[in-house]
């Protein structure tokens, strides 16, 4: 099973600002929270570590990716139920179609932050 092409999104996609995420997470996902303010704090510190922006950039845009799968509630669900099969599965075949799935939600959610361009298919 894939992805609906046009589920309705609950919230908007906000702009790639962490404070604009973080809010936007609030909303859609708030069990998410905690995670997403460790990682902040993560690469708040490895970007000071490094006198690098690229973790703090990293760390935007993974959770903008984020955003975008949990403002779709079905696709949301979808995905965790992929990632509990995918702690279970013991079939090679299994793991990859799984993987193949989760691969397919995140680069759609990407596309649509613009990360990365569509497919053309």
């Amino acid at each position: 099973m894939s992805e609906p092409a046009h589920e309705a999104a609950d919230a908007p996609q906000p702009p790639m600002q962490v404070e604009a995420i973080r809010s936007a997470l609030a909303q859609v996902a708030p069990d998410l929270l905690p995670r997403f303010d460790e990682a902040r704090v993560a690469a708040t510190a490895k970007a000071r570590l490094s006198v690098s922006a690229t973790p703090l950039r990293n760390f935007v845009q993974g959770w903008a990716v984020e955003v975008a799968i949990a403002r779709r509630p079905e696709t949301f669900a979808r995905l965790r139920d992929l990632e509990a099969r995918a702690a279970r599965v013991t079939s090679l075949d299994e793991a990859r179609t799984i993987a193949a799935e989760i691969s397919r939600i995140r680069r759609s959610a990407a596309v649509e932050v613009g990360l990365h361009e569509a497919d053309a298919r």
